[in-house]
């Protein structure tokens, strides 16, 4: 086990994934997961980040095994009694578009051996988050190990409503200072508009995807900055949205409001791209409390993950990539 404790956690999602890119290469049963995409991104910027996530007893003891010699530490991976179905299937259609239904065909169409694995693979089901009723995926306060106490930041990946709205408090007992958040799609819905100011209160940056901010306001509005402004005004320092051609940054206290185009890179495959982007972008405000700063590095390491494939993918980035590109996006920044 490792030795120091973590000073920065990360909440989020272990998978075991097939994926088929769109050049047609497989990923068979092998570890992924928002989760460890967040982590790879800290982990290339220099912070060691605490692991904190749910998986059942029959996820692979071997690739929990596998983090700590990957400099990452997974004592907070709780392992419940029970099998749970964590298998995730992509098929990238291309860069941008995928589909995670009937692999049977998409392997036929490739002339390739069906795996065993997906014999009993049921695509997702995409519902709207009870109010009511965790799952046994949801995390809680017991799932923090006390081992990860005195931690000063962390960051809470896409997961269900009931993780999200437990956690922050959780967390600010265990004196963490600096707490960012990436929405989940299935509570960013009118039904949860009640919910919303709680959840946000108190969160140093709220990152979300320009779409699902939509479906949240629905008709109580159209304007993207207005939107974030009332967002920041539950008490919430930033809001960072994130959208096919970019980053939008408001922040709330001076109202100052950025843009920030994406960096041209060569996507091949862009799983859970948008924690990588948190994950840099919540080492570097461990390191300064400078909210530009802190885009330009999360869209740099988030350009470079996308350009390979598999979750720990950018961790094994050389350092003088990052700078080049950090270089070129500071350039490109809009202060509206």
């Amino acid at each position: 086990m490792p030795q120091k404790n973590p000073n920065c956690l990360i909440f989020g999602r272990l998978t075991r994934d097939t994926i088929i890119t769109s050049d047609g290469k497989t990923r068979i049963d092998q570890p992924g997961g928002n989760l460890l995409t967040a982590a790879a991104a800290c982990r290339l910027w220099g912070v060691n980040p605490g692991l904190v996530s749910r998986v059942g007893s029959d996820y692979p003891q071997s690739w929990i095994q596998d983090l700590e010699e990957r400099g990452l530490d997974p004592r907070g991976v709780r392992v419940l009694k029970e099998p749970l179905d964590l298998q995730r299937f992509i098929a990238y259609k291309d860069t941008e578009h995928s589909s995670n239904d009937n692999p049977v065909k998409h392997f036929a169409n490739l002339g390739l051996p069906f795996p065993k694995i997906l014999l009993d693979y049921q695509a997702p089901v995409h519902t709207i988050d009870s109010k009511r009723e965790r799952t046994a995926l949801t995390l809680r306060k017991e799932d923090i190990p006390d081992a990860y106490h005195g931690a000063e930041a962390a960051h809470l990946c896409p997961m269900d409503f009931f993780s999200h709205a437990l956690l922050p408090a959780a967390l600010r007992e265990t004196s963490v200072k600096q707490i960012t958040l990436e929405a989940g799609k299935n509570y960013m819905h009118p039904r949860f508009w009640g919910e919303i100011p709680a959840l946000v209160n108190g969160i140093t940056v709220f990152i979300v995807r320009d779409e699902h901010l939509r479906t949240l306001f629905s008709d109580r509005g159209e304007d993207i900055w207005e939107m974030a402004a009332l967002l920041g005004s539950f008490n919430c320092a930033a809001i960072l949205i994130h959208t096919a051609r970019g980053y939008w940054l408001y922040e709330s206290e001076s109202g100052r409001r950025t843009r920030l185009p994406a960096f041209p890179a060569r996507r091949y495959d862009i799983t859970d791209e948008g924690s990588s982007f948190c994950g840099g972008l919540l080492a570097s405000l461990m390191q300064s409390a400078d909210l530009q700063r802190a885009l330009v590095v999360g869209a740099a390491i988030s350009s470079l993950a996308v350009e390979g494939s598999g979750p720990l993918y950018v961790a094994d980035t050389l350092p003088g990539l990052v700078e080049s590109r950090i270089k070129s996006l500071e350039t490109a920044i809009q202060v509206l």
